[in-house]
């Protein structure tokens, strides 16, 4: 990958794991936007962006992209949570439900930040729908299961029980997920340019190799 040319890297990430963090950590360390699953779904929720409206957008103007990413840059500058909250009022959960229609959205929508210019993504099946840029670079994130579950009690202030239940929903739901709407799985590592395990790692550490591996 080359960071002289436009760019994108993808990250996707076990829940617990970081990865999140470690895409924001990326991100300021680049210098370039951030987006992950929260933050897109609150562009699709905010600005009503389905994959009719797209459509329309596009048989308006070949940059509709372009005119779009301009208007809502100022909230992809902001942090997440200002985002959220002065967006759509309320966190979209992790359960949120993704029919085919709001599939092929996201896929215009990943293209289009994309071409855009330069930016980090996580989540959103990023690895598989971009596969084919000409300049990406794809990160799973991965750490043991007791680190997992230590994290999210932590950041969730959820006793061991309901962590391990959610760690479990949320593997299941985002492996189904990937396999429903790509038909490979999101742990093959064969989609993946690089796989971290955050054992003994801390994000900024991550995100350092990460930055070594293309050699920045």
């Amino acid at each position: 990958m080359n960071t002289q040319d436009k760019f994108v890297i993808t990250i996707n990430r076990e829940l617990g794991s970081g990865g999140r963090t470690v895409g924001a950590i990326l991100a300021r360390k680049l210098n370039v936007p951030y987006y992950d699953k929260l933050l897109i779904q609150a562009l699709e929720k905010k600005y009503q962006l389905d994959i009719e409206e797209i459509e329309r957008l596009k048989g308006q103007k070949k940059s509709w992209w372009e005119d779009f990413a301009r208007m809502v840059k100022p909230f992809v500058d902001a942090s997440q949570e200002n985002f959220l909250m002065h967006t759509i009022g309320e966190e979209v959960g992790e359960g949120a439900a993704t029919p085919e229609n709001v599939f092929k959205a996201e896929k215009e929508i990943l293209h289009g930040i994309a071409d855009a210019g330069s930016s980090i993504i996580a989540g959103r099946s990023a690895f598989y729908v971009l596969k084919d840029h000409p300049n990406k670079l794809s990160v799973l994130i991965q750490a043991p299961l007791e680190q997992r579950i230590a994290r999210v009690m932590q950041k969730q202030k959820l006793p061991r029980q309901k962590a391990v239940e959610a760690i479990e929903k949320v593997d299941k739901m985002r492996e189904n997920y990937v396999q429903r709407f790509t038909g490979t799985s999101r742990y093959d590592t064969r989609n993946y340019d690089i796989v971290l395990n955050m054992n003994g790692l801390s994000e900024e550490e991550a995100a350092d190799l990460i930055l070594k591996y293309i050699k920045i």
